[in-house]
């Protein structure tokens, strides 16, 4: 036994030209056919708002008795939307993901941690405020909240050049004010006493919607022949001569 270990030490391997020349070529087609399967879409979603609700610990009156908070932080409560690990599941099956919050780093990180757990790594990106523009305007809504935009073209970094291929999932509809029209589709806003919430279960609206863009061509022509949630801010929109200052004054900078 020893002689035969021996010799299968010893033995000189003698290699073909024409074999190499042939696993060349089979490692040549195997890359051509790795090229040949389409990329999967892009899925960008945003984060409170969307898939949970942050409650500031010390605001008493929006504290909910029945239920307890997923995960707190400094000051912040923080409540996960109903279903949301089961679609954050169905997501990744279909699609190439990534959050994209307009909250500050540590808000990001904490609270993924909690509605992530164990598919964070999945993340094609993580993106925090530092990646919005910051349009220099304040909300309607809460005249001291900045209103931050979320701008498709800083992901050709990530390899999505076009937006035939992205799509933005918010409940902010003015965070989408620089893109190309038929990006985005906008849901509304999750609130933590919303206990019968499903718009994020199995068989929902947007799980069915989101099932016929995965076999789509491109994005915009599905958005457009699929209106979906909140009405995108256009000339239409009741407030668009604010909306248009902003439009105006980031396209002269």
């Amino acid at each position: 036994m020893a002689r035969e270990t021996s010799n299968l030490k010893n033995k000189s391997v003698s290699y073909d030209s024409s074999d190499e020349e042939e696993d060349l070529v089979d490692f040549g087609l195997a890359l051509e056919k790795l090229s040949l399967v389409p990329r999967k879409k892009l899925l960008v979603l945003s984060l409170g708002g969307l898939l949970c609700h942050r409650v500031f610990r010390h605001d008493k009156s929006k504290i909910p008795r029945y239920r307890d908070p997923d995960t707190s932080y400094g000051s912040f409560l923080v409540y996960k939307r109903p279903h949301c690990e089961e679609f954050m599941k169905f997501c990744f099956e279909r699609f190439e993901v990534g959050i994209w919050s307009s909250a500050r780093e540590w808000h990001l990180n904490n609270t993924l941690d909690c509605i992530m757990r164990g598919m964070k790594s999945k993340l094609a990106v993580a993106w925090d405020q530092d990646k919005c523009t910051d349009s220099g305007f304040k909300t309607l809504e809460k005249k001291d909240k900045p209103i931050f935009l979320k701008e498709l073209k800083k992901l050709g970094s990530l390899g999505f050049e076009h937006s035939s291929k992205v799509l933005l999932i918010d409940d902010k509809p003015y965070k989408t004010l620089l893109n190309p029209p038929h990006t985005a589709i906008f849901l509304n806003e999750y609130n933590v006493d919303q206990v019968n919430d499903t718009a994020l279960g199995p068989n929902s609206e947007l799980q069915l919607y989101l099932d016929g863009l995965a076999g789509a061509e491109n994005v915009p022509s599905y958005v457009k022949e699929h209106p979906f949630g909140q009405p995108a801010i256009t000339p239409e929109h009741s407030d668009w001569e604010y909306y248009s200052r902003i439009i105006r004054r980031l396209k002269e900078e």
